[in-house]
C-alpha cells in the first residue's frame, strides 16, 4: 500500500446517540442475538447514528430486514425527535416491504424507540418489539454494522460536507450502492437482488 501511496481509512471513536434515561416501558431482548431468519420480514432491526457535517450534525436512522440486509426504510434528519428519526424510516419501511405475520422489531432502548407514539404505531400493526439490552450494542450488532461500512466507504477520511450535499451522499449509498450494488458477505458475496432472485422470491420483496 505504500508503494501505491494508498492508505487505509479508519475508524473513529463511537459517540453514544441512545438516550436510555427515559421513564417510557422497555421490553425484552425478543431476538437475542439471532440474526439469521429464512424468510422477508421475519425480523427488521433499526438504530440511530450521527452524520457530522460543516453545518452541524445529521441524524440517520435505518431499519433493516435481516433476510437480505436490504435498508427498506430510513431517515436522515436534523434533530432527534420520534417523529423525525424511528416514525420516519418505520413509515417508509411499511411502504417498500409488506409486514408478515410475527414480525419481531429489534431496536435499542432509546427514547425514540420506547416513546408511547412510536410504541403504538408498531404495536397497531401487531408486530412484536425487542430490545437491546442496557449498554450492549452486540444485541443489534447487524444494525451497527452497517453504520460502521457506511462511514468507513463513504465519510471517514473526505472533507466535511454541507447537510445538503450530505443527503444527497446518503440516498447515494443506501438505495444505488448498499442496495443495489454492494456484494454481502453475509449473503455469499451477492448484491441483495441476486440473493432474491436466487431464492425466487424476488417478486414478493420490494
Amino acid at each position: 500500500m505504500k508503494e501505491l501511496g494508498l492508505r487505509s481509512k479508519l475508524s473513529k471513536k463511537f459517540k453514544v446517540t441512545t438516550n436510555s434515561k427515559h421513564n417510557y416501558l422497555v421490553v425484552e431482548n425478543v431476538l437475542n442475538r439471532n440474526f439469521i431468519t429464512e424468510k422477508p420480514a421475519q425480523v427488521w432491526v433499526s438504530d440511530i447514528t450521527y452524520i457530522q457535517t460543516r453545518e452541524g450534525f445529521l441524524y440517520l436512522t435505518t431499519v433493516m430486514d435481516l433476510y437480505d440486509r436490504k435498508i427498506i426504510g430510513w431517515s436522515l434528519s436534523d434533530t432527534m425527535s420520534t417523529e423525525e428519526t424511528s416514525l420516519a424510516a418505520w413509515k417508509m419501511a411499511v411502504k417498500n416491504r409488506k409486514i408478515a405475520d410475527g414480525l419481531i422489531f429489534h431496536s435499542d432502548r432509546g427514547v425514540q424507540y420506547a416513546s408511547k407514539k412510536f410504541a403504538n404505531t408498531v404495536e397497531f400493526y401487531g408486530v412484536t418489539r425487542s430490545m437491546s439490552r442496557k449498554g450492549n450494542c452486540w444485541d443489534n450488532a447487524v444494525a451497527e454494522s452497517f453504520f460502521k461500512s457506511l462511514k468507513t466507504e463513504l465519510i471517514y477520511g473526505n472533507k466535511l460536507i454541507t447537510k445538503e450535499k450530505m443527503k444527497l451522499e446518503i440516498f447515494e449509498y443506501i438505495e444505488v450502492w448498499y442496495n443495489k450494488k454492494r456484494r454481502h458477505s453475509s449473503l455469499n458475496y451477492k448484491t441483495i437482488e441476486e440473493f432474491n432472485k436466487q431464492n425466487r422470491i424476488y417478486k414478493n420483496v420490494a
